[in-house]
Order: structure tokens, then C-alpha cells, then sequence
């Protein structure tokens, strides 16, 4: 049984479906997920559309869905009694779960990793408590949980999996694309490519020639995008679908909600402006709880800030105007963000992090 809550989560757990049958085709699959992880040939109990929300007081929104999900997998866990429960990130939804499956006996691989180490690290008890074993992502979780006692292993980064390579940029172009990638889930949209849109209104006022172009989720409706687009006056704005690296190949510089995206345009080496909003009271209870200096996956793995971030009220389209407009106005500016993008992508390891998970996973399966 496999857990996937969001868009990343389920295009990473359908590679790791793949690898794991490519070494035993008889395993059958079922679980929470979207359509990377049913094209895979998972048959999905609860699509992953019903379930994905970020933010502290956004769950409210969601409640009763999350509610049903959990119930619906608890109960799925106990009809099935699968010889292995994955779970992939979602942890507020997962780690519930995952106390479900203790019970019953079922063995947990946790993939991709709560990120525990940036805020609320009491969880980490409770990880050590209900998961077997996790399988982390990035370099600098593993020392984390082995100091906490949890038995984990350093897997490298899926994205690897996926082909992205470094981008050719054609600084010399005459008309520069920026891309906006505003999220993978409605509220991240509703919040961020509204700001996105008036800075590049602003842009362009002070660009002679630049092309805007919006990057489309696979788990957000195109109408809802066209619809935010349309209020703005904007209806020249190219949209992109196909997923993030689809825009990232044609782009000068994106302006990113910070997440799983940051990771792939660091891969393609693409440069960036962060930015990101949630609601008030979101903001106010996670600055609280929050234990690292940046949120950018990029900025936290090189351990200093190298691309801008514009957080909460921060994120304003004059400051993401202002921002765009200084690298792009500076090849130096540009030269050394990519290079420093580069390190980022040696930090992560080389590709095969899907097979790696899938051995530790058949030898759980082996073991139970």
C-alpha cells in the first residue's frame, strides 16, 4: 500500500512503483495518489486532488476530506493487510496512518522525509516510534535522524530520476522568458500567481521586450489558472503544461513558490526569485515553530542564501519586479547564480535514488 498526498510525492512514488516491479512483477499495488502513481498501476482508493493543502489554518478547509482519507486508509490497512505500508511526505495525514499500520503489525518505509529538522522536531519521537525505516532526500538528514536514533538511510534526490538536466541559456536572446510557477495546489495558485502576475505587469513596463509564461501543475484545472489570468488583463501569457520542466527549458529566470520546483530549477539551473504567502495566522504560528534561517530548499542545502527569497508580506509585486529586474540586468548576477545552482546539483548525488528505495523496500517485504 502506498500513501502519496501531493503532485511531487506522486510522480516520485510512481518511479519507485516501476523500479519495485521491475525486481518482482507479481507485487500488486493499491493506496492514496494521483495519476503518475494509477498509470503506474496502483489502484487508487482516494484520489490525491481531494487531500492536498498547505499551511497551518488551510487544513481547516479540508477537514473533513482529510478526515475520510485517513479513516478510508486505516480501513483500507486492515481489509488488505498489505506486507509493506510507503508513505511519501504528507506527514500531518501519513504519520496518522502510520499509527494505524503499527497497530495492525504492518511494517512502514517512510519516503521522503517530514521535514522535521526545519520546524515542530517533537515529531521526530513519534517518526522513531511508528516508521521502520526512513529513506531521506536530501544530505543532511541522515546525521539528523541517526542522532535521534531513527534507522534511515540517504537515498539522493528522485528529481535525478526524472532526466532534468542543466538548461542551455541564451543570455544574448533578444526576448527573455520569465516563468511563474506559482504551486501545484489551488490555494498555492489562488495566493501566489495573482502577486506573480502584477509584478510581471511591472516588468514588462520596464522591459522593451519580454515574454511572461505560467507554468500549469498537472493537479491544477486549467480554467482555474486561465480564469486568475483573465481578471489580471493578461490573456497574452503563454500556459505551460506538461509539468515544470517543461517551462524550465524555456526560461531565462522563473519566479517560484518555494518547494519541490526550487529543486528542479536548481537542476536545470535555471536562476530564481522565491517567494511565498499563507494565510496570517499561518505565517505568524509557523515563524514560531520554524528552526532554520531560510526556506528555500536551494538556500538550506548550500547553507546560505543564493537565491532571493520573498516571504509573507515581503512577496510583493514591486519586490519580485525589483529582484527579477537586477539579475537579469546583471550576466555576472547570472553567471554566478548558476554556478552556484551547479553545486547545488552535485550536492544531491547522482541519479537512482527510486531503485535504491525500491531495494530497501523488497527487503522489508523479504523480512516480514
Amino acid at each position: 500500500m502506498i500513501i502519496a498526498g501531493e503532485a511531487s510525492g506522486d510522480i516520485h512514488g510512481a518511479r519507485l512503483v516501476s523500479a519495485m516491479k521491475g525486481r518482482n512483477k507479481d507485487l500488486y499495488f493499491c493506496g492514496i495518489g494521483g495519476d503518475a502513481l494509477r498509470d503506474a498501476g496502483v489502484e487508487i482508493i482516494q484520489d490525491v486532488s481531494t487531500l492536498a493543502v498547505v499551511g497551518i489554518t488551510e487544513v481547516f478547509s479540508k477537514i473533513f476530506s482529510l478526515i475520510k482519507g485517513i479513516v478510508g486508509a486505516k480501513r483500507l490497512l486492515k481489509n488488505v493487510k498489505p506486507g509493506l505500508l510507503i508513505l511519501i511526505d504528507f506527514p500531518d495525514f501519513n504519520l496518522k496512518v502510520a499509527a494505524g499500520a503499527k497497530k495492525l503489525g504492518i511494517p512502514v518505509l517512510y519516503y521522503i522525509s517530514p521535514q522535521v529538522w526545519a520546524w515542530r522536531q517533537g515529531r521526530v519521537k513519534k517518526i522513531k516510534d511508528l516508521v521502520n525505516h526512513l529513506a531521506v532526500i536530501l544530505p543532511f538528514e541522515e546525521e539528523f535522524f541517526k542522532k535521534h536514533g531513527v534507522p534511515v538511510s540517504y537515498v539522493g534526490h528522485p528529481l535525478l530520476d526524472g532526466g532534468l538536466s542543466p538548461v542551455k541559456l541564451n543570455e544574448k536572446k533578444d526576448t527573455p522568458v520569465i516563468g511563474l510557477l506559482p504551486g501545484s495546489r489551488d490555494g498555492e495558485v489562488a495566493r501566489h500567481l495573482p502577486v506573480m502576475l502584477e509584478a510581471a505587469s511591472l516588468i514588462v513596463k520596464k522591459m522593451s521586450r519580454v515574454k511572461i509564461a505560467v507554468s500549469l501543475a498537472p493537479t491544477v484545472e486549467r480554467k482555474y489558472v486561465e480564469k486568475i489570468i483573465g481578471k489580471h488583463g493578461a490573456y497574452d501569457y503563454d500556459i505551460i503544461s506538461g509539468g515544470a520542466d517543461q517551462i524550465l527549458k524555456m526560461c531565462s529566470l522563473v519566479v517560484a513558490a518555494s518547494g519541490t520546483v526550487t529543486l528542479e530549477a536548481a537542476i536545470a539551473g535555471v536562476p530564481m526569485v522565491i517567494i511565498y504567502r499563507v494565510s496570517p495566522v499561518s505565517y505568524l504560528l509557523g515563524k514560531a515553530m520554524i528552526k532554520v534561517p531560510n526556506i528555500c530548499l536551494v538556500n538550506l542545502i548550500a547553507g546560505r542564501e543564493i537565491v532571493p527569497e520573498l516571504i509573507q508580506d515581503m512577496a510583493t509585486p514591486a519586490n519580485i519586479a525589483d529582484e527579477v529586474l537586477r539579475i537579469l540586468g546583471d550576466s555576472g548576477k547570472i553567471e554566478s547564480m548558476r554556478n552556484e545552482l551547479t553545486g547545488i546539483r552535485n550536492l544531491l548525488g547522482g541519479s537512482g535514488a527510486s531503485g535504491r528505495v525500491a531495494d530497501i523496500a523488497i527487503s522489508m517485504l523479504t523480512a516480514s
